[in-house]
């Protein structure tokens, strides 16, 4: 049977998405454990300590630095957390994007579908939750109801939506992403982490990912340990990441022997940012 959860979230700015995120835990498993590791954000420990204040269980904050470069240091960060919540006696580790927030289920069925007995795969399983999407706010919508944010959420269209209870395994490791997951202690342990040669954004979780496929694992899909994303301005592609995701992208085709976010690179070279040849491996930042 596994024993103690505890959620692991990575943060650097977005105080008020993590404020949620907090009460939205509280609300889920009073007793939860959380781990908020706080990328070069000293404010995190405050919006912590004032949010957390008489409700849910034991939430530890840890700093790491940003990268010399300034880099968010994302591998480094969830395994700094990793690490905290197994020396906290964590026997299920639930990583949870700043950006989500918890359905009331989220942990019993993370717990339920690792207690699994039977047709357990060989390898590592990376248990993925589901994911839906919230509106951004607005006047109309001047924050979000916890109560209510079904009516809200729109599914991720890329990614299976099971029955409530449902399991389904996967070989194809590569549709992994790593904004609701959850890894038992010892599977954690053979996966080895995340490799913290990918500094700032882009691959790492793809890498692990890989990592686990080498070692016969899967992904085990599960309908349900349902997350809401709360919204946030993006870009895509992800201009402000570019030199990271070139570097990071270098270092999985290194280690996997093709190149990861295939779509951003062509967009990168399409704009004449990067010269990107797949076959032939060239990947590089135009100056």
């Amino acid at each position: 049977m596994i024993g103690q959860p505890v959620v692991v979230t990575i943060a650097h700015g977005r105080h008020e998405h993590l404020r949620r995120q907090l009460t939205s835990l509280a609300r889920a498993d009073p007793a939860v454990a959380h781990v908020v590791v706080a990328m070069g954000d000293d404010d995190v420990r405050s919006v912590v300590d004032e949010q957390h204040a008489g409700q849910g269980g034991d939430v530890v904050v840890v700093p790491v630095g940003l990268d010399p470069d300034g880099e968010l240091p994302l591998a480094l960060a969830r395994n700094a957390g990793a690490e905290t919540a197994l020396a906290m006696g964590g026997d299920l580790l639930i990583f949870l994007d700043v950006d989500c927030l918890a359905a009331p289920e989220l942990v019993g069925d993370y717990r339920r579908a690792a207690d699994r007995s039977g047709s357990r795969p060989e390898g590592p399983v990376l248990w993925c939750g589901e994911v839906s999407y919230l509106p951004p706010l607005s006047d109309d919508l001047p924050d979000y109801p916890l109560d209510a944010l079904d009516t809200l959420a729109s599914p991720h269209r890329a990614r299976p939506v099971l029955e409530p209870g449902g399991i389904r395994f996967d070989t194809d490791t590569r549709m992994f992403w790593s904004l609701n997951f959850a890894m038992t202690a010892s599977d954690w342990r053979r996966s080895g982490g995340f490799h913290e040669g990918f500094r700032g954004y882009g691959g790492e979780d793809t890498d692990l990912a890989m990592a686990v496929g080498a070692q016969h694992g899967v992904i085990g899909w599960i309908g349900g340990a349902r997350a809401f994303h709360q919204h946030h301005p993006t870009s895509s592609p992800p201009w402000q990441h570019l030199p990271a995701i070139v570097r990071n992208a270098r270092l999985f085709r290194d280690r996997w022997g093709r190149f990861p976010m295939e779509g951003w690179l062509q967009e990168f070279a399409d704009a004449g940012a990067v010269d990107y040849d797949p076959v032939a491996g060239v990947l590089r930042l135009r100056v």
